[in-house]
């Protein structure tokens, strides 16, 4: 478990599912994460996820991956949050704690996230934790209704740079 200002970040359970498939369809994170496999998120291999407690209720979900080879060391997070408590400060919190754990407890130097070029308001959220832009990766993703592709934006972050 780890403890934010706002939220409390514990392992994804059985119990939590039937509400992170439901904040999953709404519009708006549907948009950006498109459906699930079967067994998600349980059966992701090399994902750590990380259900997000608002008020001890689910409110999303976010997770990380690592690449351990010792020359590119490094750790990736990926979020998405209920349109409920959108712009509450509580997607900031949730980033923020997991990049402390990532530096503090796993030695991370470096994190990346790789939002969506056009979603500003994720991009922002990253920018005041720390995360900067470093690039646009072309035709990066697969839309999510499978018509075409869409940008990402790399963002990274130094253990140094953690607000």
């Amino acid at each position: 478990m780890l403890k934010g200002d706002l939220v409390v970040l514990v392992p994804v359970a059985e119990a939590h599912v039937p509400q992170l498939l439901r904040i999953r369809r709404t519009p708006e994170v549907h948009a950006r994460w498109g459906e699930s496999g079967p067994g998600w998120p349980l059966d992701e291999d090399g994902v750590v996820s990380l259900t997000v407690l608002v008020d001890d209720e689910v409110r999303g979900m976010i997770q990380y991956g690592e690449e351990d080879d010792p020359g590119y060391r490094h750790a990736w997070i990926d979020i998405f949050l209920d349109p409920a408590v959108h712009g509450r400060g509580a997607g900031q919190d949730a980033v923020r704690t997991l990049a402390g754990y990532l530096i503090e407890e796993r030695g991370h130097h470096r994190l990346v996230i790789d939002p969506a070029a056009d979603n500003k308001a994720a991009i922002r959220c990253y920018e005041k934790v720390g995360f900067r832009p470093v690039g646009i990766m072309r035709d990066y993703e697969r839309d999510h209704d499978g018509t075409g592709w869409h940008d990402g934006l790399l963002m990274d972050l130094l253990a140094s740079e953690l607000v």
